[in-house]
């Protein structure tokens, strides 16, 4: 939580400085293309890192995200993935301890949201997202909500939204292991499915800090009486044509409720190639 809150006071620190910040203009060309595919644009990251040696490693993680906005929607959708592999220790047959290169993580969440605009600042919003995880607190998760929209600030650099509504959350606790005290074998329990309403809220801002250099944060929030999530997602890109970039990115996951051996917050940090269209 530590991490959440203090991703957000350095995102109002640069929210201060943009509201008083001179705009800056946009590229003509790049208007007139999102003007002659009905406000669409889209972008697609990858990174992966592998290592040999003393340890094998295997990282690897990819996005997608399309986006469309003009004088009646505000669209959004989403993919993305992790999947990571590492060397462990494990005791074979024989009882002697070998490095075996498994799976340390996998994880992918898609999502939706589709507002109809009500006037240039406001709009209702309905969204919808899932997500799957091996290693998380919750193997799965899945929400869909309605609610309201609003953009605070939007300027040449600047851009600060909001949106709040209900929504009816399904997730499933990962499985926890038991220890039978007789025989003293290891079993794997299955946990129910949980299901809730939550109130979700996201805030999305984006500052413009050079020609080249955008920052990007989204806080999501879906909160229940049984379980509470954010999510915090911040990056800093910079462009090296008008279609590449480079992008680091950092994310801090959190689950309130998880099982014994499971911890709250993942973090997540990414360097990636980043194509624009």
């Amino acid at each position: 939580m530590r991490k959440i809150l203090f991703t957000g006071l350095v995102v109002a620190g640069f929210a201060s400085f943009g509201v008083h910040a001179q705009d800056a203009s946009t590229s003509t060309s790049d208007s007139s293309n999102a003007a002659s595919n009905g406000g669409w644009s889209g972008s697609g990251e990858f990174g992966f890192a592998s290592a040999r040696g003393n340890s094998r490693t295997e990282n690897a993680n990819a996005k997608l995200g399309l986006n469309q906005e003009n004088e009646l929607w505000k669209n959004n959708f989403f993919l993305n993935g992790v999947r990571s592999k590492g060397d462990t220790t494990i005791v074979d047959s024989n009882g002697q301890e070998i490095k075996k290169l498994t799976t340390t993580a996998n994880r992918y969440d898609t999502g939706a949201s589709v507002g109809y605009k009500l006037d240039p600042r406001s709009y209702i919003v309905g969204a919808a997202r899932y997500e799957h995880d091996d290693f998380g607190a919750n193997l799965w998760q899945g929400i869909v909500s309605i609610g309201y929209g609003y953009v605070a600030l939007k300027t040449e650099r600047t851009e600060l939204s909001f949106e709040a509504g209900p929504g009816y959350k399904r997730y499933r606790p990962a499985n926890t292991d038991v220890v039978d005290p007789v025989t003293g074998v290891n079993t794997e329990v299955r946990q129910p499915t949980e299901s809730e309403v939550v109130g979700r809220g996201l805030i999305n801002y984006k500052y413009r800090l050079t020609d080249n250099t955008a920052l990007e944060d989204t806080l999501l929030v879906e909160a229940g009486s049984k379980n509470q999530y954010y999510q915090n997602d911040i990056g800093l890109s910079v462009s090296m044509t008008k279609k590449m970039a480079l992008k680091l990115g950092y994310q801090v996951r959190y689950n309130s409720d998880t099982q014994p051996g499971t911890k709250n917050t993942d973090t997540l940090m990414t360097t990636n190639l980043v194509y624009n269209f």
